[in-house]
């Protein structure tokens, strides 16, 4: 058995080509390369302190707050995660209610369940046509508002996994007349605002408190990421306080220094980078276009650096087309969906690796057939919508105190009706498909079952197969 360093040493002498983050793609063209050994230090003299910082890593939040237009930036090494947690933390209070968009990454319901919030969804609308979630509204942000007086702070994720981006102005615009704070799951956005192709960063759009992971888009190592604090709704103090508390007390100078030198590769030549990327992302999305049968989706406002490959109308499945770009032609996707693949592009792409995309795309395009019938999906109208009946941590009491016999674990089949005390997730993208605290319908079962069905792994569960839940609720 290798050990995990043996299996990573013998990956990156192969010739696989990664169309995932992290954003560098192990290009060690863009960034000087260095044994992260000889430079892994703790807070010595000279080298500040991130929970106290006054020097260095000040020097560096500071000049990582001027690329990205945000007022007060902090490092994260414990990824967006802390980030978001922090964020909303630092905008509640125990019990209070939060607008949430139902797309939103796990780490959002997390926070939910911390600080025992009540969420309220927004659901994003839906493209019938590629079964894909698209934006936020803010028409409904607005509506939402109103019906309910008691939010406290909004929050919703732009771009999606998939790419998808909301109208953050506009969004923006809506909350602050309510005098609320906007939180923006950014995370997939961090490359957003350094080329006219790309839209703007958050930051430039209201949001108040955004979080950016600089490792999925930008040549930044796996798990660093940036909070951004702006406007004068949010108590800034608080914030920190909690990341204070979330973050860990020993910080890696190894991720710490990955984000100051993608900061500065950024602001010295930010300009020169993204214009040849774009311009080979163009040419590749231009040559994709022309696929017969495989289709390139393109949706009303997205990010063009995610290149989403459709299958439903061919009689391949998505995850063939995976496992087929994976196998056959050493291409691993970030992600593989119901009905689609995504590829994930970065500055650190080559053209030698966007043409083995294209090239390997229109061979099994030459392969496979059109159907003008798509495969049937269990799911119209975008994310399943259950009904709310408790939160997260009420769910929690409440199962503690009920009749051990109504506590079952059921097959997802026989689990509509049924109210959930698990989540159940794809990862990726980590947005939940079931809350803890919904009750569970027949579309939602069905769901389940089909991605089993397809080959697909659902997390979050005790047990493969089957749900926790409550019956007498």
């Amino acid at each position: 058995m290798s050990t995990i360093y043996e299996k990573l040493k013998k990956y990156s002498d192969s010739d696989y080509y990664g169309f995932h983050m992290p954003g560098h793609k192990r290009n060690l063209d863009l960034m000087p390369g260095m044994s992260p050994y000889k430079i892994d230090i703790t807070e010595i003299d000279g080298f500040d302190d991130l929970h106290h910082a006054e020097g260095i890593l000040l020097e560096a939040q500071r000049r990582a707050a001027k690329v990205c237009h945000a007022d007060e930036t902090h490092f994260l090494v414990n990824g967006s995660t802390v980030g978001i947690l922090s964020a909303i933390a630092g905008v509640t209070k125990k019990g209070d209610t939060i607008l949430v968009a139902r797309n939103c990454h796990k780490s959002v319901y997390h926070a939910i369940y911390m600080n025992e919030l009540n969420p309220v969804y927004l659901y994003p609308h839906f493209d019938e046509d590629v079964q894909l979630n698209t934006e936020i509204s803010a028409q409904d942000v607005s509506r939402a508002l109103d019906d309910h007086p008691q939010i406290r702070a909004v929050v919703i994720v732009s771009p999606t996994y998939d790419g998808v981006v909301s109208d953050v102005a506009a969004i923006s615009e809506v909350v602050h007349r309510k005098g609320l704070p906007l939180i923006v799951d950014e995370a997939h956005g961090a490359h957003f605002g350094f080329h006219p192709e790309f839209p703007k960063r958050a930051n430039e759009q209201g949001a108040d408190l955004v979080i950016n992971s600089l490792h999925k888009t930008l040549p930044a190592l796996t798990q660093t990421a940036l909070l951004h604090i702006n406007g004068m709704i949010v108590d800034r103090k608080r914030v920190r306080k909690y990341l204070d508390m979330l973050q860990s007390s020993s910080p890696s100078y190894i991720l710490m220094a990955g984000m100051d030198a993608c900061m500065g590769l950024i602001a010295e030549r930010g300009e020169e980078l993204f214009a040849a990327y774009v311009e080979r992302l163009l040419r590749l999305r231009n040559r994709l276009l022309e696929l017969q049968n495989l289709k390139l989706v393109e949706t009303e406002n997205y990010d063009i650096s995610k290149v989403f490959i459709s299958v439903s109308h061919t009689d391949i499945t998505s995850r063939e087309l995976y496992q087929r770009l994976l196998e056959e032609y050493h291409l691993q996707m970030e992600m593989v969906a119901g009905t689609y693949v995504l590829a994930m592009t970065s500055v650190g792409d080559t053209e030698e690796g966007m043409q083995r995309l294209a090239d390997a795309l229109f061979e099994i395009d030459r392969e496979c057939s059109y159907c003008e019938e798509a495969e049937a999906f269990p799911l119209s109208g975008g994310q399943p919508r259950l009904e709310k009946v408790y939160n997260s941590a009420e769910t929690e009491q409440v199962a503690e105190k009920a009749d051990p016999e109504a506590v079952r674990m059921v097959p997802w089949e026989k689990s509509a009706g049924s109210i959930s005390l698990e989540y159940a997730y794809l990862y990726p993208p980590g947005s939940p498909l079931i809350v803890p605290g919904e009750k569970i319908t027949q579309e939602a079962a069905d769901l389940l079952s089909w991605y089993r069905d397809h080959g697909f792994s659902v997390e979050g569960l005790k047990k493969n197969d089957c749900i926790e839940v409550w019956t007498d609720g």
